[in-house]
């Protein structure tokens, strides 16, 4: 089933929308909330229509619109392991076999589904693939990361987001696995406090282990020193975050990409971020793709 084209960033690959909710962290969904926004239903789930081909799409000179190197979101209005994609992810996975130059950062609340979900050629895993599981809490943290560490991929990563309760990963940090641990608070309808207390204690086991951390934003609802804040502007959360000094740059991850005849790109062909103003104050500056040159900032 096609719709209607999804918007997306320059970094954000939406191959299919909608989703349905399985824990803890999706109770106030931004992405429900958004759609709601729109008079739309956000458990309602289809296949983009020209979103769908995005990591494929050329510009007028014939080069692609995501250049080599770049770090491409993926399914950030959906999750691509979703048993209702099941139809869809085999193409999916054919985009980026194809764009073995671009590294797709890959998020999952169902690390059970993944296993029967990986391409028959998967092997050990590509290189181009980050994958990462969401660690709402404690309870998630300990039920996902365990089938996180017995899964084939090269990158691997956790994010804590929403940050709804305290989160300790030492014991697994320790396992070498994990290359970025990512925090945030909740947004939108109901949001959930997130503790600064919470963020000062994940971000010390990270900097311990010498993993990269990013705290990219406070969230609506955020504590700090027993006050209690009320942050409703998404910019102003992520200047707040990046303030805090909490974000952390462990050890470098490095990604073997690759042109279509399987040769190493060179350093010097890759895509480098380049960041504006405005892009200084942002909490997610650490790990993000570069500015999008969209013209509403410096």
């Amino acid at each position: 089933m096609y719709r209607k084209k999804v918007s997306f960033l320059h970094d954000i690959w939406n191959p299919w929308h909608g989703c349905v909710k399985c824990s803890e962290g999706c109770q106030n969904c931004y992405m429900y909330f958004l759609d709601r926004m729109r008079d739309q239903n956000g458990a309602e789930i289809y296949k983009t229509k020209s979103g769908f081909s995005y990591p494929l799409q050329k510009d007028r000179t014939g080069h692609y619109k995501i250049q080599s190197g770049e770090q491409i979101r993926v399914c950030m209005t959906s999750d691509f392991f979703l048993e209702e994609a099941d139809p869809w992810r085999s193409e999916a996975w054919d985009i980026m076999r194809q764009r073995s130059d671009v590294v797709f950062f890959l998020l999952t609340k169902r690390p059970q589904r993944v296993r029967e979900c990986l391409p028959p050629d998967w092997g050990s895993g590509w290189d181009n693939i980050f994958f990462n599981v969401t660690c709402e809490n404690q309870r998630r943290a300990d039920e996902r990361i365990p089938i996180l560490f017995d899964l084939p991929f090269k990158h691997k990563g956790i994010m804590c987001a929403p940050f709804i309760g305290p989160v300790s990963i030492r014991q697994y940090l320790t396992a070498g696995q994990i290359e970025q641990v990512i925090c945030g608070g909740e947004n939108y309808d109901g949001a959930r406090p997130c503790n600064f207390d919470w963020v000062k204690s994940l971000r010390q086991e990270c900097v311990d282990a010498n993993v990269t951390f990013c705290f990219i934003e406070t969230g609506t609802v955020f504590i700090k020193d027993g006050r209690r804040y009320h942050l409703p502007n998404k910019q102003l959360q992520s200047r707040m975050a990046c303030k805090s000094g909490m974000n952390y740059q462990g050890r470098p991850i490095h990604f073997d990409l690759v042109d279509d005849w399987g040769y190493p790109i060179p350093q010097e062909d890759l895509y480098t971020p380049h960041f504006r103003a405005n892009c200084e104050t942002c909490g997610s500056k650490l790990i993000c793709n570069g500015c999008s040159d969209c013209g509403k900032c410096l």
